[in-house]
């Protein structure tokens, strides 16, 4: 294998081969060599088999991949993939004979592995698949359906939308299209950010890939070939959001053991074999007594919660008699065997909007919104993925398998937005894909960034972190409406108050308004979550740990803070009274000369913790809040620490490429240590962006050591 590989000041890879083979697989390599650690720990996701070196507190997510059938649905997809497309399954066989081939020497840098002695494995063509799947199975959040549940059961069906905001979700995104109309250049830029859990390494790789066929630069996910969701290949250039589409079922099943397996009652009346199995998940630490998971699979799908009552037993008749009836999950890749990898190579290839569209005409999952420009003056503003048409309950709660009506009869078309006077604006608010979804985002993200792009007539590229960093809270209203209403304070709460009207409700890290602000919210949510009329939501069901964070009642209160403040009737809750418990609380205990980002620090995931709290590095304060522009997002009333925030930063210009921007929130290394490792960090807290290099003449060509290389 040849290739060359050059870097940039910030270590970023850029790769050059003589075919798109060769291409994949130094990406492969390469990818390997800096993340071998975040690959190796995403491929035993994907087999449920982290327990074996991370102990005890990975179990939950074993358990859930194992039941999920998350491996056996990646060797499905693959195997179809090779079927219907031999070319890109190749093209993603290159990619894992590369990783393979650079996994050895990634390790060697890597001390994660010495610390918990795991020796690097062996990708099979299936693993990117498999990675893929485990990064998104959670994306569209189906564990919120049973939350819903919970709100019916004991609050009734009008209660759902009290609770229907932006909740505990794995994703969201920023993302908006200039047209040249509108921009300095007469070409049009696109910008915006991912909103993900952070974690670190971060989930998207800065990477350019060269050949004869195409020169692509963009943000990669690690495991994955290609570059699928944010892309400039020198003639167009595209961009994605969540869509926030519902497109993943749960079923409420009800099982049977008898003597010759398990069986599942269908909804003609049909009892029918279930296949189960048992399988292992070994623990580190459990001194060899591995535990053991239940695999069982309906009609409608893997069993992900429950299991059948012993042989003898008769099920439960229906939801009401048990709220942990055993529930199937149903997406599309289980039963398609399709993850839409066949869009990757297409999009690569693209050079006009036309191809991007076509390309995305491929696209399975996650479901998105996906924004494009050409040098042409084409643009492009549509829905992406595949959505099952079904009945309107399965999107809300869980439903059961053994009534008819319930199953899914075909796949939605995907709908297509319009731009409005040169713009096009998505942050996960109801748009072009609210026919496909139940619950969206807030519309302040979408508002504001629309507001603030009106707000000259002519744009740059570098103009644009005005917009990704901004800090203006529009959701704070409703609370300083309370507040504004009250009266007969005592000094102290009452100098409190008027310092927060007075406030620019802008979440600044160097604000103490803002803390004060976040002070009175967090002691207004605890109080709600304490009022008797949610005390039926504080303790859930006995679900897998897995989902408990969809199930927590101080979240979602939190974060549906601004329906719960102005609902007409709220249970009978006094509002007005607990606004003015909560301005008194924190007028005695909030600290003086705190600021926003004294409490609201960055707290990223990492796969394997410090082993002593002093080995983390001191995380920074952040600006920035849920709903502003500028998504940073903590626990009202539970924790200001934020583990969601800009998982990268793009400004993608199409009239010079090398015009573009972007960062990452630590850097192009995985490895601790290398200087790349968190390198971007500074520009990332400041709204600042990397300059995309194009000219191969200004970047460092690295000797490719093909000593250093496993081969077969």
């Amino acid at each position: 294998m040849t290739f060359d590989l050059y870097r940039d000041a910030h270590g970023i890879p850029h790769l050059r081969a003589g075919d798109v083979l060769a291409l994949a697989r130094a990406q492969g390599r390469v990818t390997a060599r800096d993340r071998a650690w975040q690959l190796e720990a995403e491929r035993h996701r994907v087999r449920g088999t982290t327990a074996a070196f991370l102990g005890r507190e990975a179990l939950p997510w074993d358990r859930f991949a194992r039941r999920a059938r998350l491996e056996d649905t990646a060797r499905r997809c693959h195997a179809a993939l090779e079927e219907r497309d031999p070319e890109t399954a190749a093209w993603v066989r290159a990619y894992v004979e590369g990783v393979n081939e650079g996994l050895a020497a990634g390790a060697r840098r890597a001390p994660e592995f010495a610390r918990t002695g795991l020796a690097p494995g062996r990708w099979e063509p299936w693993t990117p698949f498999g990675v893929w799947l485990g990064t998104h199975i959670l994306f569209a959040g189906f564990p919120a359906k049973l939350w819903r549940e919970e709100v019916v059961r004991h609050l009734g069906p009008e209660a759902v939308g009290l609770f229907a905001a932006d909740g505990p979700g794995t994703a969201g995104s920023n993302g908006w299209l200039v047209t040249g109309a509108r921009t300095a250049t007469g070409q049009a830029v696109i910008a915006g950010d991912p909103h993900r859990f952070i974690e670190e390494p971060g989930v998207y790789q800065q990477i350019r890939l060269a050949c004869p066929e195409f020169d692509v630069l963009g943000l990669a996910v690690p495991g994955v070939p290609g570059i699928a969701h944010f892309a400039h290949t020198g003639t167009v250039a595209w961009a994605i959001t969540n869509a926030m589409a519902d497109y993943q079922d749960l079923y409420r099943e009800r099982l049977r053991r008898t003597p010759d397996g398990v069986e599942a009652l269908d909804p003609d009346g049909t009892w029918r074999p279930a296949p189960a199995h048992t399988e292992s998940i070994e623990v580190a630490g459990a001194e060899g007594r591995p535990e053991e998971v239940e695999v069982i699979e309906t009609a409608r799908g893997p069993v992900v919660i429950g299991s059948p009552p012993p042989h003898g037993t008769t099920p439960a008749a229906g939801p009401e008699a048990d709220p942990r009836t055993p529930l199937a999950l149903r997406h599309p890749p289980r039963v398609t065997g399709d993850l839409g990898f066949g869009a990757l190579l297409p999009l690569l290839r693209a050079r006009r909007v036309a191809d991007v569209d076509r390309a995305f005409d491929r696209w399975a999952e996650p479901v998105n919104v996906v924004l494009a420009a050409d040098t042409e003056g084409g643009t492009l503003h549509r829905v992406a993925g595949r959505v099952p048409v079904r009945a309107a309950a399965n999107r809300v709660r869980p439903v059961p398998a053994w009534e008819p009506g319930h199953e899914w009869t075909g796949w939605h078309e995907t709908p297509y937005g319009d731009l409005d006077d040169g713009l096009a604006v998505m942050a996960n608010q109801r748009g072009p894909a609210a026919p496909l979804g139940t619950e969206f985002a807030p519309p302040h993200r979408a508002d504001r960034i629309r507001a603030l792009l009106g707000g000259r007539p002519r744009w740059r590229a570098a103009d644009m972190p005005e917009v990704h960093t901004d800090t203006h809270l529009a959701s704070a209203a409703p609370l300083l409406d309370h507040l504004a209403a009250l009266d007969g304070l005592a000094p102290a709460p009452a100098a409190l108050r008027e310092r927060l009207l007075r406030w620019d409700r802008r979440m600044a890290a160097d604000s103490a308004d803002a803390a004060a602000y976040a002070a009175v919210r967090g002691a207004l949510v605890r109080r709600l979550a304490a009022e008797p009329a949610f005390a039926v939501l504080a303790d859930p069901p006995a679900y897998p740990e897995v989902f408990q964070p969809w199930l927590a009642l101080l979240p979602r209160v939190g974060l549906a803070l601004e329906h719960l403040l102005t609902a007409p009737d709220l249970y009978g809750i006094d509002r007005p009274a607990l606004v003015r418990a909560a301005l008194e609380e924190t007028a005695a205990t909030l600290g003086e000369g705190v600021t926003w980002g004294d409490t609201h620090r960055l707290a990223p995931w990492r796969a394997l913790p410090p082993e002593a709290p002093g080995e983390a590095p001191q995380e920074p304060g952040l600006s920035g809040d849920h709903d502003c522009v500028l998504s940073t997002s903590s626990v009202p009333g539970l924790t200001d620490l934020a583990s969601r925030a800009s998982a990268a930063r793009y400004v993608w210009d199409l009239a010079r490429r090398e015009d573009s921007r972007w960062v990452v929130p630590f850097g192009a290394c995985g490895v601790p240590g290398d200087p790349h490792h968190r390198d971007q960090l500074p520009l990332w807290l400041t709204g600042g962006l990397a300059p995309v290099v194009t000219d191969w003449t200004l970047l460092t060509e690295e000797d490719v050591d093909h000593e250093d290389v496993d081969h077969e």
